[in-house]
C-alpha cells in the first residue's frame, strides 16, 4: 500500500526549504512524526550515511568492546588482538540472541543462548553440538561486519559495503576545529538519555543559534549573544557544516565565571579563543566547542517521535590531573546542565506542536543559517532515495 505521505508532490514540496535561507521555509512537519517518513530515512539516510557510534577510547586495549544501537540495529564494537576496531552485528547468526550487552573486555562473544562462541573478530569459533546438521560450515559463519572509519577520535560506521570514506567530505570541519585536537582530547564524563522526539528536533536545536539568547537568557549564557553567530560557506558534497558564535570576551565558557576554569585547549588561535565552535556531522553527530571543554553529542534515532543520545565531555590532555579538576568540572556541568534542561523543555513541546494540525511551515530568521544547511544536506538525500525506489517499482 503507497505511503499516504510519501508522494511525488510530497517530494517536490521539499524543495522550498532548500532555497536561499531568506525565501527557504522550514521541513513539513510530517518529516518528524510520520512512521512512514521514518521508515523512508532508514534507506534515504541511515543505511548509507556514516553514523558516529562513539568515541576510539572506549575500546582502548585488545578486548575492549562497548555495545550500541541505531534504527534497531544491535552492535558491537571491539578492538581485536591484531589491534583492529571491528563493528558488527551483535545478533547470533543461529537464533537471533544478542551475543554481547553493554560494554567491558573480553576473550570473545559468547551467545548466552546455545553458547555459540565467536572472536572478536566475528568469526564463528564454536558452535556445539551442531556435527550433526548436514552442509554445517563455521568457517562460513561470521557476525556481520560494518565499514569503520575514525574521524577526530571518533567512531563512525556505514552500513553500505561500497560508501565513499568520510574524511575528505569533512575537511572544512575537521580544519576548523584543529585546534582542540580531539583525537588526542581527555574523556572526562559519558551520559546516555532516551527522548521523546524525533532526532531531527534534536538535531535542529544543536544547530540552532536564534534561540540561544531568548530561550537560555541569562548569565549562564549572555556572554555568547545570538547577533555574532556566523554560518561559514559549505559545499553539498561536504559531510558536515559549522557555526561560529563571537563572545563578549576571550575564553569564555558555560560556569558562573563565564571564563574558562579548566585548561584552555593549548593549540587554539586567538580566534578560536574569542567565540564558540558548533560543527555538525549528520545525522549522528553534533560538537559544541568551548575554549576548555568540548562537548560531543551522538544522536541515535529509534523511532519517528523518539531517539537516544550519548553526551560526552572531552577535556585538554592532562587536564584530570589537577587536584580540583572534579569540582571545576562540577561547575561547568552544573550550569550546562541548566542550559541542556531549557533545551530538553522545548524539544518535548516542539515535537507536541509538530503533531497538531496547525503545525506551520515556517519562516527562518538569518540567525538559522544551519538550519538552512541541515536541509540541504537532508532533502536530496530524501530525493534520491525516492527516485531510486520509484526506478525499483518501475522495474519490477
Amino acid at each position: 500500500m503507497a505511503s499516504p505521505v510519501l508522494t511525488d508532490a510530497f517530494i517536490e514540496s521539499l524543495e522550498s526549504s532548500v532555497v536561499e535561507l531568506d525565501r527557504a521555509e522550514t521541513l513539513p512537519p510530517a518529516c518528524y512524526t510520520d512512521a512512514e517518513i521514518y521508515a523512508f530515512e532508514k534507506e534515504a539516510l541511515f543505511n548509507h550515511e556514516w553514523l558516529c557510534v562513539g568515541r576510539e577510547d572506549w575500546v582502548k586495549e585488545p578486548g575492549d568492546y562497548f555495545t550500541t544501537q541505531i534504527i534497531g540495529e544491535p552492535i558491537v564494537v571491539a578492538r581485536a588482538r591484531d589491534g583492529v576496531v571491528r563493528a558488527m552485528s551483535s545478533v547470533c547468526q543461529h537464533r537471533a540472541m544478542l551475543v554481547a550487552e553493554g560494554k567491558g573486555n573480553t576473550r570473545g562473544f559468547v551467545c548466552p543462548y546455545h553458547h555459540w562462541v565467536y572472536g572478536l573478530d566475528g568469526k564463528l569459533v564454536n558452535a556445539p553440538a551442531m556435527d550433526r546438521t548436514c552442509d554445517f560450515d563455521k568457517k562460513k559463519v561470521r557476525l556481520p561486519e560494518f565499514k569503520v572509519e575514525t574521524w577526530l577520535g571518533f567512531l563512525f560506521i556505514n552500513f553500505d559495503p561500497d560508501a565513499a570514506p568520510l574524511a575528505p567530505r569533512l575537511t572544512r570541519v575537521a580544519e576548523a576545529v584543529a585546534g582542540y585536537d580531539l583525537a588526542n582530547a581527555e574523556s572526562a564524563t559519558i551520559m546516555t538519555g532516551q527522548f521523546a522526539w524525533n532526532w531531527k528536533v534534536m538535531f535542529e536545536n544543536n544547530n540552532d543559534g536564534y534561540h540561544a539568547s531568548k530561550l537560555h537568557q541569562g548569565p549562564l549564557h549572555d556572554f555568547v549573544p545570538s547577533e555574532l553567530a556566523i554560518f561559514p560557506e559549505w559545499s553539498p558534497q561536504d559531510a558536515g557544516f559549522l557555526r561560529f558564535n563571537g563572545t563578549l570576551h576571550p575564553d569564555a565558557s558555560f560556569n558562573p565565571t563565564q571564563r574558562a576554569v579548566l585548561p584552555v585547549f593549548p593549540n587554539l588561535t586567538e580566534l578560536d579563543r574569542s567565540r564558540m565552535t558548533f560543527a555538525n556531522v549528520p545525522p549522528t553527530l553534533s560538537l559544541v566547542l568551548t575554549n576548555d571543554v568540548a562537548i560531543y553529542l551522538i544522536l541515535r534515532a529509534t523511532g519517528p517521535e523518539t531517539m537516544e543520545q550519548d553526551t560526552g565531555i572531552l577535556v585538554a590532555p592532562g587536564a584530570s590531573e589537577d587536584p580540583a579538576f572534579a569540582h571545576r568540572l562540577e561547575m561547568i556541568m552544573t550550569s550546562a546542565g541548566k542550559i541542556i534542561a531549557q533545551d530538553m523543555h522545548v524539544d518535548s513541546l516542539v515535537q507536541v506542536g509538530l503533531r497538531s494540525r496547525f503545525a506551520p511551515r515556517g519562516r527562518y530568521s538569518w540567525q538559522e543559517g544551519a538550519q538552512g544547511q541541515f536541509n540541504q544536506w537532508l532533502v536530496p538525500r530524501y530525493r534520491a532515495a525516492w527516485n531510486r525506489m520509484k526506478s525499483k517499482a518501475a522495474a519490477e
